[in-house]
This record gives structure tokens, C-alpha cells and sequence, in this order.
């Protein structure tokens, strides 16, 4: 088996499904190996690298639909490259997938733009439900439509191209953040429990999720401040109003 890994080292490119391409970056080679045979067979196309320099080399010279990265990198970690990639890519959805478990260590992970983290040991079940779910949230999103910009006042907010327009500055939103500020703007005016949010976004009510919550919340916030009447308010014990004034 380790003779067969070796041999087929060199190659970094297996190429399946044109229409959903991966940027997977992993160091253990048995791992890369099996979940890069397992993404392919489901229909994936997948570009290996080792190193965190390697990853993003290859992130600058094609072009992807999700990132998976692994934390613990030789050469660049994992937070090191998700912060590179996010430096030229708001868009892209990166899946953390890591054996750290420490809720700061995941925490960090989501304040540098990180979407998601997926812990190991994971079964492949799983890893290819994580990655259908963001790439299904990205069609979505980028789906056209005659209703793509929301206006709230002074706040555009343009669904397709995850741009929010704030008092002329342009800020670019994570896959993330537009499911989140799509689901205030959906029930605004009207407060929504923490539990739903978790489990209509996340898919899951726990404390990590929780976290990841507050930290995507929080950045929401951030947009938001130079407007005056759209706010985030807590309920305390109960969840979140996102307040828009009536027309």
C-alpha cells in the first residue's frame, strides 16, 4: 500500500467533474490519498497539494468551487493560507478539516473567513455532505434571479455577487455571512431563537456551532455600524432581532 502511495505522488491533478472542483490540501498522504479517491468517485474533481505554499500556487493559477484545507501544513499552515486566500477570494467556501479541536483553535479559524470545519477522524459520508451542502448553498446564491439586490435604506445588498454596499463602501461577504444576513433579512423585524438559526443554517445546536454563531454575527455588525436604524439586538435567553425601520 505505502509502495502504491508513493507511486502515484507525483500526481496532483484527477480530473472528474468539471463542474465542482476542489483545492484539497493535506500533508498525510494516506489520508489525501483515500479522500481524494472517495471525492472522485462521488463526481469530484480534485487538485492535491502538500504544503501550504504548494496550496496557494495553485489557488492563484486555477480556478475552484470549495477549498479544503487541513491546519496542521508544512511550509504555510492552514490559518496562514485561508488568510492568503481570502486576501484575493471573499467568495470561495473553505472547509477547515483538522484533528484540533480546541473551540479556539476553530474560533480563529472562522475570524480569519473560514466557512466551516469538519474534525478528524470524519467518515466520507460526512466530509461529501459538508462540501454538496456549500456547493448547493453557492449555486443558490449565485443563482440569477430579477430580485438579486435587496435594498434596506442605505444598505445594498447584492445576493448573487455576496457584495453588501454600505454607505458606498463595498464589502464582500463568505458564502456564510450571505446565508446568515439572508435569513435576518427574511425575518426581520421579528425575533428568531439561537436554536433555529443553528439548526436551519448549521444544521446542528451545539456549543461550537453556537460559537461560530457570534463570530458571523459579529462581522454582520461590523457592516452594518456606519447605518443608522439597521442593527443586530440581542434577546437575552432567547436570540436575535435583526431591526430594519418600515417603509
Amino acid at each position: 500500500m505505502e509502495q502504491n502511495l508513493k507511486s502515484l505522488s507525483h500526481l496532483k491533478i484527477v480530473i472528474v467533474d468539471k463542474t465542482s472542483r476542489i483545492l484539497y490540501v493535506e500533508d498525510d498522504e494516506t489520508l489525501s490519498f483515500i479522500t481524494t479517491d472517495n471525492l472522485t468517485r462521488k463526481g469530484f474533481e480534485v487538485v492535491n497539494a502538500s504544503d501550504g505554499v504548494e496550496g496557494f500556487k495553485l489557488f492563484t493559477n486555477n480556478n475552484f468551487d470549495i477549498c479544503l484545507f487541513d491546519v496542521m501544513l508544512p511550509k504555510m499552515d492552514g490559518f496562514d493560507l485561508a488568510h492568503k486566500v481570502r486576501s484575493v477570494n471573499k467568495e470561495i467556501p473553505i472547509l477547515f478539516i483538522t484533528a484540533k479541536t480546541l473551540p479556539e483553535d476553530r474560533i480563529k479559524g472562522l475570524l480569519i473567513g473560514a466557512d466551516d470545519y469538519i474534525v478528524k477522524p470524519y467518515t466520507m459520508e460526512e466530509l461529501i455532505l459538508r462540501i454538496k451542502v456549500f456547493l448547493k448553498r453557492k449555486n443558490v446564491v449565485n443563482s440569477k434571479s430579477e430580485e438579486n439586490i435587496i435594498t434596506l435604506g442605505s444598505v445594498n445588498f447584492d445576493k448573487d455577487n455576496l457584495t453588501l454596499l454600505v454607505k458606498n463602501k463595498l464589502n464582500n461577504l463568505t458564502y456564510r455571512e450571505a446565508e446568515l444576513l439572508m435569513f435576518f433579512i427574511e425575518n426581520k423585524n421579528t425575533v428568531v431563537t439561537r436554536e433555529r438559526i443553528l439548526n436551519v443554517l448549521w444544521g446542528e445546536n451545539d456549543y461550537f456551532a453556537g460559537r461560530s454563531l457570534d463570530v458571523f454575527i459579529t462581522r454582520i455588525r461590523k457592516y452594518l455600524k456606519p447605518v443608522t436604524g439597521i442593527s443586530i439586538e440581542n434577546k437575552h435567553g432567547v436570540g436575535f432581532i435583526f431591526k430594519v425601520p418600515d417603509k
